[in-house]
């Protein structure tokens, strides 16, 4: 990795020295270089994409129909559609879009019929991501028409909440992609999908000019968008795992961004006054999950209740953290109505030695526990975390075999339910209490409780329940339930909810990530 991400570095380098000194200048002062943590990117492709660092740059890459702006997620604003109206049919319900006038980065219009071929597509591919469709929104192709070539309809039945498709439309997997682009790429019928994992296709303010795999991630200024950049001609993802090589690169001037310096670096810069630094919120949860499947270590519902009283949070949150974190114990984070801010489970080794005996595993046990060799939730190092979940197990006699491998291999093994123990972070592809609802306690969403072999009828009966109440009363109790069986019973250990500790140049300006995740590159300028 070190190897290939030096070339790409000594590439830039050499580009900039064959340029005159003040269009090497001009071209740096117009050129946004990030420095993260983008390990766990495995496709560009926003209809599969379904991690943190995909949802970050095809946000930029694509547009959707209707889109949160800033820090405001309580209002949906207009995107590709101009207005939108929801109607209610004897079915259920009928949203009807009239798109605005855009382009796709190849100049072609962006039309009704585009829109239909993006949703058809994720629900025939059965990507991570098609859930929200099939099993949230209960759509099926050919609930979406194109009347004509500015108007989308889009048919929810009574089984679904037409907020809460609208509000699913802002993720990834409502983006709409030129359909003439990735029907010329089509391979093997995979809707272009193995051509969009490192090309673009859609109408967002930037281009994908390429995807050097472990190194970086280059976008360049889409010049038909609608919503683009003044300033900022190329956005450079600078893949950096740690925390003092974000550091340096920050001191020289090679980076204008990091996103993930450590609670400690982060607490230092913020006393200083070179950098501006962002303490941004966030709807994420890192947690551990605990595979349930039969057979498995964590079968038994009381073994799952030891891994929670083990969890030493406090310590994790002043001391790994440095503050950059909140408990949390519930599957609903903070700042979403159905959140529950009840402390289930204080540290009590003890209560979790009494109920490992009640399991029959008075002598505990020892099972494999993956891990990133990158950076957590809030900045710490994903082994510094791991050491301290490992040393609060063992304390109970459960011996944890720390696996480490970069992010793309990690979700991987996850998808296919092959991770016994595992720490990650989970954030709401919207934001609405029905993001972490459904995936993580409906089995049939096949995405986190499948992946942790977790299935529990009366959990997703109450999931589905809350997803379609309308009335704000009604769901908030039906996620007390939810809650309160989740934390109970549920497959996962919530380690804390943390802030993202983002620091940049001074002359820096606009940048800002919102608590879903988002940034939007065009709104960045440099002084």
């Amino acid at each position: 990795m070190r190897h290939v991400m030096n070339a790409a570095l000594t590439a830039s380098l050499s580009l900039a020295l064959m340029l005159p000194t003040a269009g090497a200048q001009s071209a740096r002062q117009s050129t946004l270089v990030i420095g993260g943590d983008f390990s766990d990117l495995i496709t560009l492709d926003p209809g599969v994409s379904y991690e943190f660092s995909g949802s970050l740059v095809t946000g930029n890459l694509y547009d959707t129909l209707v889109a949160y702006e800033g820090n405001d997620l309580t209002r949906l604003r207009p995107r590709l559609a101009s207005s939108w109206t929801v109607t209610p049919t004897a079915t259920g319900s009928r949203l009807t879009f009239r798109l605005r006038d855009a382009k796709f980065s190849t100049g072609r219009p962006v039309t009704a019929a585009d829109v239909v071929y993006s949703v058809n597509r994720v629900i025939n591919l059965k990507t991570p991501s098609s859930f929200l469709y099939t099993d949230v929104a209960n759509l099926k192709v050919g609930s979406v028409a194109a009347p004509d070539a500015k108007t989308v309809t889009m048919d929810i039945p009574k089984t679904a909440n037409p907020n809460i498709v609208l509000a699913l439309l802002t993720f990834n997997v409502g983006a709409v992609i030129d359909s003439a682009e990735a029907k010329a790429h089509e391979q093997n019928g995979d809707y272009g999908s193995a051509w969009l994992k490192d090309h673009s296709a859609g109408s967002g303010p930037f281009v994908l000019n390429r995807w050097d795999k472990s190194a970086q991630v280059a976008l360049d200024v889409n010049p038909q968008a609608f919503r683009r950049s003044p300033s900022i001609r190329r956005v450079i993802l600078r893949y950096m795992l740690e925390a003092s090589a974000q550091q340096a690169a920050l001191n020289s001037g090679e980076i204008d961004v990091a996103m993930n310096f450590t609670p400690d670096a982060f607490k230092a810069v913020a006393t200083g006054t070179k950098f501006k630094t962002q303490k941004a919120d966030s709807f994420l949860l890192a947690y551990l999950g605990m595979n349930s499947a039969k057979g498995m270590p964590f079968e038994d519902a009381r073994v799952r209740e030891a891994v929670r009283y083990a969890i030493d949070q406090e310590g994790i949150i002043s001391g790994l953290l440095q503050g950059l974190g909140r408990k949390t114990q519930t599957i609903i984070p903070i700042g979403l109505a159905g959140s529950d801010p009840k402390i289930y489970y204080p540290y009590n080794p003890e209560r979790a030695r009494e109920l490992l005996k009640a399991a029959g595993k008075a002598d505990g046990f020892s099972v494999d526990f993956m891990v990133s060799t990158g950076s957590c939730a809030g900045g710490v190092p994903c082994a510094d975390l791991a050491a301290k979940i490992q040393a609060d197990l063992a304390k109970v006699g459960i011996r944890a075999n720390i696996k480490q491998m970069v992010n793309s291999e990690l979700l991987t093994a996850y998808r296919a339910q092959k991770a016994p123990l595992i720490q990650v972070s989970w954030g709401p592809d919207y934001p609405d209490a029905d993001g972490n609802g459904t995936p993580l306690s409906d089995f049939g969403a096949k995405s986190l409780a499948w992946r942790n072999g977790w299935s529990n009828p009366a959990a997703s009966k109450l999931a589905q329940a809350a997803a379609i109440e309308s009335d704000a009363g009604k769901r908030l109790n039906l996620y007390k339930q939810l809650n309160a069986l989740m934390v109970k019973e549920g497959p996962y250990a919530i380690l804390y909810q943390p802030s993202r500790p983002i620091v940049f140049q001074s002359g820096v300006v606009g940048f800002n990530q919102n608590a879903n995740g988002d940034v939007q590159f065009e709104k960045i300028s440099k002084k």
